[in-house]
Order: structure tokens, then C-alpha cells, then sequence
């Protein structure tokens, strides 16, 4: 029989948030095509729509998760499959360090971009 093997130590940290914004996603994306998908046809999506959603807090707040965790969800899972797949030493710090510059300028890019589709400010 295969032996399993992962990058993550069950009952970890990162092996925990991997599992609980895998949970929170699916809620978000079900919700986000519900919204807009079915309640909104995508003809009568706008930018003013758009606009009018950010700028409802809870909304914003939501998307911003949204954001938040599909970066770490994402970048953590591209992560530990390079590891699975032998990245080691140095090539692995360099990796790491390159995800993590990636994330936050993605993270915060993305804050910009939707502060700025909103009257909250």
C-alpha cells in the first residue's frame, strides 16, 4: 500500500486554516453566484451596482474575507505542493518569500481596488 504523505502536519495551523477557508470559499462562492448569477443576470450587472454592494458594509466586509482567504488558501496549497513535490532549502525560503511578497501585494491591491468602489471612506 502507497504511504501518505503531505507538507502538513495534521492538526497544524496551516493544515487547520487550509481545511476551515476551504469551508468558508465554498459558503462565499455559492453565495457570490447566487447574487450574481441568479438574483442579477450578468446583463444587468454595472458598475454602479457594484458600486452601491461595496459600499454596504457588510458586503464589503464579506468580499474583502472573500480576498483575504482565496490568497492564503490559494497561495498556501500551491506552497505545499512544491514541498510535496521535493522543494527544499534554499529554493524553498526563496519560494516562500516570493509567495508571501506575491500574497500581500495581492491582498493589498486588491483593499485598493475595493475601497475604491465604495463611499465608505
Amino acid at each position: 500500500m502507497a504511504q501518505h504523505y503531505s507538507s502538513f502536519e495534521r492538526g497544524g495551523i496551516k493544515w487547520l486554516f487550509q481545511r476551515l477557508t476551504a469551508v468558508f470559499l465554498v459558503g462565499v462562492l455559492a453565495f457570490h453566484f447566487f447574487l450574481l448569477h441568479f438574483v442579477n443576470h450578468a446583463a444587468e450587472i454595472t458598475f454602479a451596482g457594484s458600486q452601491a454592494r461595496m459600499s454596504q458594509v457588510g458586503y464589503f466586509a464579506t468580499m474583502w474575507l472573500f480576498l483575504v482567504t482565496a490568497t492564503f488558501h490559494g497561495v498556501n496549497g500551491v506552497y505545499n505542493a512544491l514541498v510535496n513535490q521535493g522543494l527544499s532549502g534554499t529554493r524553498k525560503k526563496a519560494v516562500g518569500a516570493v509567495l508571501t511578497l506575491a500574497s500581500i501585494a495581492l491582498i493589498v491591491q486588491g483593499t485598493r481596488v475595493a475601497l475604491a468602489m465604495t463611499d465608505l471612506l
